[in-house]
């Protein structure tokens, strides 16, 4: 029965030696075993490592024209990707962008370019693409409510062909990007190899395309207004990139602003005057704050927050038995929640309570990103909600659309799906901001300082749950900008939500707005 063992390296000690002679007889009638395959290179070994679809360049060029501020516009779009390359000239990663250039521009440098992204972490340029800038846009319903499928794409009248060109990116493993065959995707994923990532696209387009000259411009929306912040130091210091302008939509810069967790009161100051406008919306409050519009609401609200609510959280556990009656009292007057509630809380009400407690007795939850909408939960009794009705209002729309006007109106043919919102970025780096909140802001105000001919304008929605504008503001006036400086920092807002361009009317008012920022490049 030993002769049934397969035996090998130090096994053989333990063999019987009488056994030997046999099983060394029988080795010799074996052929020799081949030699040990020699080991894979190492650019094959990290390609197994870290699997992706071939790197390459493809780039789809079409002509178009549409009318737009009351010009016909003929325009030059391009859709396709641009390499990032280590210095050796091995691909790091393909990102995916589409361009869109005014034909009839004769002088590059007095033509304004304008680089746009939104945010996630994790998400395409898809929202202010198809939402917002591009010369197609996704039709929503009236107020941007959700449209029925089949969806339609029309013509947007508030394009920005007339003031600038654009090129909407999208960064590493969102969209059609992806990283390299064998590179670490995680190189791509954090706060500082994000605009390490974007920056060095931003560099590569300029220079393919001859763009050095031309004012120059970013906008981003979300986690997008992160980015921006950060890369308009980020491109001075490292690419010698002065820019222009920045529009940042619906912006978060300082997290601690929005991050509800113990021992930081301050998101619940800087949500309640958003709260006020949700439960102003849904016909909540006394009927004093209810007259009028929205804003005469939130006013009250922002200096009940900023003032007595912000001495309340203060004290802490020193507040008195009716000192907490009272407090409570003024918070329910401003959210349209029971008081009872808002003791049980411990007078600190956080968004996604809000989102489930305002219309409970309605069974009905309302938007993190629109709280005009509103859900249907299947347990009402929960503070936790089933899907955002937001998200759900705009997602099929514009996944739909985005892949049809891709192949179909800019030729553009990848079998790769188009990840609109992706999980691929998580987990997300922060870098050295660990067990710390990030903030931009300084960045900003550094890259202002160094550059005063950068403007920046800052369009807020009310009924933004998910950045809202009071921690805009706070940001904002905690910058620490040179008071000679301030006045290059505007804020607009708008009764609308996180995609705040879903409604007509706040597009009209963006794009506006946007043209006294683009002005100055035009020499008025």
């Amino acid at each position: 029965m030993f002769f049934r063992l397969r035996l090998s390296g130090p096994a053989w000690g333990f063999v019987l030696l009488p056994l030997a002679g046999l099983l060394s007889a029988q080795a010799q009638r074996r052929p020799a075993p081949p030699p040990p395959a020699a080991p894979a290179p190492a650019a094959a070994q990290e390609a197994t490592k870290f699997p992706a679809p071939p790197a390459e360049e493809k780039i789809q060029k079409s002509q178009h024209t549409i009318e737009a501020a009351g010009q016909k516009i003929a325009y030059t779009a391009l859709a396709g990707t641009l390499l990032l390359k280590k210095e050796e000239g091995k691909p790091r990663a393909s990102m995916f962008f589409v361009s869109y250039t005014r034909d009839d521009t004769t002088d590059k440098s007095k033509r304004p370019i304008t680089f746009i992204f939104n945010g996630g972490p994790g998400s395409s340029s898809v929202w202010l693409h198809m939402g917002a800038f591009g010369p197609k846009r996704v039709e929503m319903g009236p107020d941007g409510a959700q449209p029925q499928p089949p969806y339609r794409l029309v013509d947007n009248d508030d394009t920005l062909l007339p003031i600038t060109d654009m090129v909407f990116i999208d960064p590493v493993s969102t969209g059609f990007s992806r990283p390299a065959p064998g590179e670490d995707p995680k190189q791509f994923h954090g706060l500082e190899g994000d605009l390490a990532s974007v920056s060095e696209f931003i560099r590569l387009y300029l220079t393919r395309y001859d763009r050095w000259s031309s004012p120059k411009y970013l906008a981003g929306e979300s986690y997008g207004t992160t980015r921006a912040a950060g890369l308009s130091l980020y491109l001075l210091e490292h690419e010698g990139i002065y820019l222009n302008g920045i529009t940042l939509i619906s912006t978060v810069l300082n997290f601690e602003t929005l991050e509800f967790s113990s021992g930081n009161d301050l998101p619940y100051i800087l949500y309640l005057p958003s709260f006020t406008a949700a439960a102003w919306y849904h016909k909540k409050l006394p009927a004093d704050l209810q007259q009028g519009d929205v804003a005469k609401a939130v006013e009250q609200a922002r200096e009940f927050a900023g003032g007595a609510y912000t001495l309340a959280l203060m004290k802490g556990d020193r507040l008195t038995a009716s000192e907490r009656d009272a407090l409570a009292k003024k918070l329910a007057r401003f959210t349209g929640l029971p008081e009872s509630f808002i003791q049980l809380s411990n007078l600190r009400v956080s968004d996604f309570q809000f989102f489930s407690e305002l219309l409970r007795s309605e069974r009905r939850t309302i938007g993190r990103y629109d709280s005009r909408l509103e859900g249907i939960p299947s347990n009402a009794a929960t503070s936790r909600f089933d899907y955002d009705p937001s998200y759900a209002s705009v997602q099929g729309a514009y996944t739909n659309m985005f892949n049809a006007y891709v192949r179909g109106t800019l030729n553009y043919e990848s079998d790769l799906p188009y990840e609109i919102l992706t999980g691929r970025v998580r987990p997300w780096s922060w870098d050295d901001n660990q067990n710390r909140f990030v903030d931009v802001s300084a960045r900003l105000r550094e890259a202002i300082t160094q550059n005063p001919s950068l403007h920046v304008l800052i369009a807020n929605g009310y009924f933004d749950l998910a950045t809202p504008f009071f921690a805009t503001e706070y940001t904002v006036h905690h910058m620490g900008l040179d008071e000679t400086l301030r006045k290059n920092v505007s804020l607009m807002y708008c009764d609308a939500g996180h995609m705040l361009y879903t409604r007509k009317a706040c597009l009209d008012r963006l794009r506006t707005q946007m043209e006294t920022l683009y002005r100055p490049a035009a020499g008025q």
